[in-house]
């Protein structure tokens, strides 16, 4: 390299700012704290829009409380047509004439959603404040995606249900092992379902017993995906649900 080349050199560098030579130097002080996270809060209303289906046993108005009954539809019965959810379970056998010794909701996922447990909390508040409801008596069943549907119900809001009967459901069993609460469940599934495998019931049903609490599940050997007829043609099945209470808070 010759002289004037090296002079050259020398005086674009005198030139260029310094923060673009050196590192930055972090800030102290006053700086630091400003340059760091602030805390936030958020506050705001979601709206929850729902339709569904409501059915009061007979001589509501003579009794001061009832169980409540929550039935979550499957997949295929979600949209905006309420007929739908009387395809299954608890509404299809109300609509043939059969009264149940509960409030029975019933309500209809839109379609291209699932369940969100937040929405359900909000239905059960409309419920319990505008019907007579025995609060340590509300349970929750649902088929395929409403059995779904139940495990995730009862993750969000454990102290509030009195028990669950997921059917050809699932979860994540992990969230079921830090319930503050034992929750009561009889689980069902048919050993030959190929859309949703009884191993996640079975997954679930492991995980419930981990955490404490009473299970019992129910695996029909020769059933599919619909294990659902067969237990909400049951007696004993509704009999079970109106004999648990929730746990004492």
């Amino acid at each position: 390299m010759n002289s004037l080349m090296l002079r050259a050199l020398v005086v674009v560098s005198l030139l260029i700012p310094a923060w673009n030579i050196r590192a930055a130097e972090p800030p102290t002080g006053n700086r630091a704290k400003a340059a760091r996270q602030k805390p936030c809060e958020l506050e705001r209303n979601v709206p929850v829009r729902m339709k569904y289906l409501l059915h009061l046993p007979e001589g509501y108005d003579q009794k001061e409380s009832w169980p409540l009954l929550l039935f979550l539809h499957g997949a295929g019965e979600r949209g905006d047509n309420l007929e739908l959810v009387k395809t299954h379970g608890p509404p299809k056998l109300i609509e043939a004439g059969q009264s149940f010794p509960f409030v029975v909701v019933s309500p209809q996922c839109p379609a291209g959603r699932w369940w969100e447990p937040l929405e359900l909390g909000a239905l059960i508040d409309e419920i319990v404040e505008n019907y007579k409801v025995d609060e340590d008596r509300i349970y929750v069943t649902g088929l395929s995606m409403g059995g779904f549907g139940t495990w995730a119900l009862a993750v969000y809001q454990p102290a509030r249900l009195a028990a669950i009967a997921p059917i050809c459901g699932g979860g994540e069993p992990l969230m079921l092992r830090l319930l503050p609460v034992k929750i009561p469940a009889w689980v069902f599934h048919g050993a030959k379902d190929t859309t949703v495998p009884v191993e996640r019931s079975e997954q679930m049903v492991d995980a419930l017993k981990k955490a404490g609490c009473t299970v019992k599940l129910t695996v029909y050997p020769e059933a599919g995906h619909d294990s659902w007829t067969k237990t909400y043609a049951n007696p004993e099945f509704y009999q079970w649900l109106l004999e648990q209470k929730r746990a004492a808070k």
